[in-house]
């Protein structure tokens, strides 16, 4: 964590707690935006301290918060207590956040996996106007056999807090074994998912991926062609159906599913760079 990190806690809606990270920008520094940090499945907003310091060089204020389940936040870990609770936290932490914030300062969301796909739901369901929305190898095909579909589709009727193994294989995050060594060793990191949260990511791919064609956000899509964790066919087609003149598609075809945390991160930074100075 960066020495000028500051850390606080969020009560949602029902009261649980969440953690919030932010990376203010120096205030010598002219702001162009605000970024909210949403992360992936199994891990926590302080995975991206490097990406945060990126964004604070470059003249944005970033704000990450440990989902709901994850980190240093409440709830069982890859527990999900309601089908939207994910997006209900996002919108809180927006909420919070625009009070906070010039009218006229830009709001950009960024999500990685999971939280790709929870950014990309609260984008499609128009829970908040942001303008911009930057996607890592968001979950909007998990890649599920015919058995975990079915699994899927049933167990959350019957056990929706049953929690098992995610079944993610770390040595796919990166092909930097520092990355993977530090990813095992974290003790914030976990392997837990709950038949609810499973459904919510089976179910929230597809129903984004049929509301491509009407985006109207503007839109940085960046995934891996050799992600083993997340099916990059999602991406693909996302960036097939949407309007070219809204999304911006780049597949890093020799990238495994973290791409900020690739061994060879730097042609990513670069199109994240090119994006936002394009935009903001």
């Amino acid at each position: 964590m960066s020495p000028e990190t500051t850390l606080s806690t969020f009560v949602a809606v029902d009261g649980d707690n969440v953690a919030i990270q932010d990376w203010p920008l120096d205030p010598r520094k002219a702001l162009r935006g605000v970024i909210i940090l949403v992360h992936g499945l199994g891990e926590h907003a302080g995975r991206y301290d490097h990406v945060a310091n990126k964004l604070n060089s470059w003249g944005f204020a970033v704000r990450g918060f440990d989902q709901y389940g994850h980190g240093e936040s409440a709830g069982p870990r890859g527990g999900l207590p309601t089908d939207n609770r994910l997006l209900v936290d996002l919108t809180d932490i927006v909420d919070s956040t625009r009070a906070r914030m010039n009218p006229k300062t830009p709001l950009i969301l960024l999500g990685h996996s999971m939280g790709g796909l929870v950014v990309a739901r609260f984008v499609a369901l128009a829970r908040r106007p942001v303008q911009g929305l930057i996607l890592s190898s968001p979950v909007f095909d998990p890649g599920l056999s015919a058995v975990q579909k079915l699994l899927v589709s049933v167990l959350p009727k019957i056990a929706p807090n049953l929690r098992v193994s995610n079944g993610l294989d770390a040595a796919f995050i990166s092909h930097d074994p520092a990355v993977v060594a530090a990813y095992k060793k974290d003790k914030m990191v976990h392997d837990r998912i709950s038949a609810r949260l499973a459904r919510f990511i089976a179910d929230g791919g597809p129903t984004t991926l049929a509301l491509a064609h009407h985006w109207s956000v503007p839109t940085l899509l960046m995934f891996a062609g050799q992600d083993k964790l997340v099916n990059p066919a999602g991406s693909r087609a996302f960036a097939a159906a949407a309007p070219n003149e809204v999304v911006t598609s780049r597949c890093f075809e020799t990238l495994y599913h973290e791409i900020f945390n690739e061994a060879n991160a730097e042609p990513v930074f670069a199109e994240l760079k090119n994006w936002l100075d394009a935009r903001f």
